[in-house]
């Protein structure tokens, strides 16, 4: 089975506060069909590089071995908060690619065009978990990894060491366990992100 974690892209879609609209002008006639897309790079489902925080590699330069591959989804329902003490009850052993699955996926069901600022996000203890067990990419379902408050330092501290961040996953029914991810950021040169398409397969 194939779950498709990739929230669809559209003008309705919610977007983080002050960051450019999905905006669609289309062309053509009734025979050719040509449409104009204007978004930003962190629109919807899509991966941050650590050139988003002036930290190094552009989208463009990420490593497409870790973008494929073995990962986990962990299911952090019901917390409000992801937590260092939250992720030691869960063995990673062996993980390199880790999905956060939390109450942020149920919204996204509910009602895609909303932005909530108290959506759920990580810690600074909980990043310095993840690198020290050894996560080398990470993917969250909300549209930051850090809380809509943060200060930067939970990017920074997982960009600086090289991971790669997936937000704005849609985990709505995706069971926890593990699956093949295959995650396609848009190849934009130079670029701090890109929207990406994310697929998940089951074993």
């Amino acid at each position: 089975m194939i779950h498709d974690a990739t929230l669809p892209l559209s003008p309705a879609l919610a977007r983080w506060p002050g960051d450019p609209p999905v905006e669609v002008e289309r062309f053509g006639d009734e025979d050719v069909v040509i449409s104009r897309w204007t978004l930003g790079t962190h629109a919807g489902t899509h991966v941050d590089a650590p050139a988003h925080f002036g930290l190094g590699a552009t989208v463009d330069e990420l490593d497409p071995a870790l973008l494929l591959g073995p990962c986990r989804v962990l299911d952090c329902t019901g917390l409000p908060l992801v937590t260092a003490e939250d992720l030691a009850q869960h063995d990673l052993a062996e993980v390199q690619r880790l999905l956060l699955k939390t109450d942020n996926s149920a919204r996204w069901q509910q009602d895609a065009a909303v932005f909530h600022r108290d959506f759920v996000a990580m810690e600074l203890n909980a990043a310095q978990h993840l690198l020290d067990a050894g996560i080398r990419l990470l993917g969250v379902d909300g549209l930051s990894v850090e809380p809509y408050s943060g200060d930067g330092a939970v990017h920074h501290r997982l960009l600086a060491a090289g991971i790669i961040i997936i937000e704005g996953v849609n985990l709505a029914g995706v069971p926890a366990g593990d699956y093949h991810l295959i995650c396609a950021p848009l190849r934009l040169q130079d670029a701090d992100g890109a929207p990406a398409r994310v697929w998940l397969v089951a074993p």
